[in-house]
């Protein structure tokens, strides 16, 4: 297996913003309660011009000021000006410019946050024809979409896939990874028996964010979390309590720990032999590096299916206009700058962001390394969550519920039912 050294600089400032997400949350609204109208106009091929104040978090914002430089060249009238916010501050910060109308003309806005400001009315509409929808990842591209209408754009991705020991799969007689759930839970199993690992793999057995491992079997399954229009939760359902009682299965059976492991103690684990497998996004191809983990004893695979590839979850930041900025015509000729391919090639070059825009893996770095490859694979068939204002209490319902069949404590159908009452009882907020 080859593994991109770009990638791996990039993938701890990835891995941040990851656990920054973790407890993110998304909703919708109707299109007319923002500006009133289901679209912003059209923008035109004029140059842009003015000043556009821009809000971003992390390294992006570290690095996008710089990097803007070659947008102001193309657009000698207009000049950047990129304020760098810590993650831990933002939601409530574009809470409130969004409340006082004070704020940035763009913002960069983590992926399960868009239906929330979107249903506040914060956010503008995407003006029509800004960019090709078809040209980005579904997923991403979906997530930007509350109560049918968009607000903003993807920028930069993330998923999960599946990380195994090469030596120990080949130990075990694998020559290959599991394709469908049949083979993952055979490789599971031979793993430790057969390769001397304690754990086959490594899930999340509940709490904060063990939604973003679970559901991807349930969605890989045909489950549907909502119906179409965000109204009403549909959560109970027989692949939703079929794929967890797959799920939990690998707890109950020793083939998964059901401790939360402390930090740093997958990747020393991994490294010794103690995990044969885990699910993790791009990130984590460098934790484990850095552990000690040699590039040839590991690799990646698309997460299985019930009877192939599957599905996962799809996160990352998102472009937005604010209802209220100064100059929104700018704003969205910046966001679209951002959001072409070869710009979107060169943040990746930058910052190690995985570009939104799926024709940017076409060609260089992202079309030759065979991990990347994978990854891009994976986003194919990844999915964001029902973009909702109440998702992040819901997700918390998810979760307790997947740590309570995971120990074994609480029947699948019971806990699937419950997590549909509590859900319903909560409401989408739409």
């Amino acid at each position: 297996m080859k593994t991109n050294r770009t990638m791996k600089t990039g993938t701890k400032t990835l891995a941040a913003l990851a656990i920054a997400g973790l407890a993110l949350s998304a909703c919708g609204r109707d299109a007319t309660s923002a500006g009133g109208e289901a679209q912003s106009d059209a923008i035109d091929d004029s140059p842009a011009s003015g000043t556009i104040e821009v809000w971003a978090m992390g390294a992006e914002g570290e690095a996008l000021d710089e990097f803007t430089q070659a947008f102001e060249e193309e657009n000698p009238d207009a000049e950047v000006e990129v304020t760098a916010i810590p993650w831990d501050s933002a939601h409530d910060k574009i809470q409130g410019a969004i409340t006082s109308g004070e704020g940035p003309d763009v913002t960069l806005v983590g992926s399960t946050w868009m239906g929330e400001f979107g249903a506040a009315g914060g956010l503008m509409p995407t003006p029509e024809d800004l960019v090709d929808g078809d040209d980005f990842f579904p997923g991403a591209w979906e997530g930007n979409q509350v109560g049918g209408t968009q607000y903003g754009i993807p920028w930069y991705v993330e998923t999960r896939v599946l990380y195994y020991r090469t030596d120990l799969a080949q130990q075990a007689g694998w020559d290959a990874a599991p394709q469908d759930w049949d083979e993952l839970t055979q490789f599971a199993t031979d793993l430790q028996s057969k390769a001397g690992a304690e754990y086959g793999i490594n899930l999340q057995p509940g709490q904060t964010g063990s939604w973003q491992t679970f559901l991807p079997f349930a969605w890989s399954d045909g489950a549907e979390l909502a119906n179409a229009d965000g109204t009403e939760w549909s959560i109970a359902s027989d692949p939703m309590k079929e794929s967890l009682q797959y799920y939990s299965d690998f707890f109950t059976e020793g083939l998964a720990q059901t401790r939360v492991m402390d930090a740093g103690e997958l990747e020393s684990g991994f490294t010794d032999g103690r995990y044969g497998s885990f699910i993790s996004g791009p990130w984590h191809a460098a934790l484990i590096e850095d552990a000690g983990t040699d590039p040839s004893e590991y690799s990646v695979a698309p997460i299985p299916g019930p009877d192939g590839p599957g599905a996962s979850f799809i996160g990352g930041g998102n472009l937005a206009v604010l209802t209220d900025a100064e100059n929104p015509d700018g704003a969205w000729k910046l966001v679209q700058w951002l959001s072409e391919p070869e710009t979107q090639q060169d943040f990746y070059e930058t910052v190690g962001d995985l570009p939104a825009n799926s024709t940017a893996w076409d060609s260089g770095t992202l079309a030759d390394d065979e991990q990347l490859a994978v990854f891009g694979d994976q986003l194919d068939r990844a999915v964001s969550p029902p973009a909702v204002p109440t998702w992040e209490q819901v997700a918390d319902i998810i979760d307790a519920r997947v740590e309570r069949t995971a120990k074994g404590v609480q029947d699948v159908d019971e806990a699937v039912d419950e997590m549909q009452s509590q859900a319903s009882s909560v409401g989408t907020g739409l």
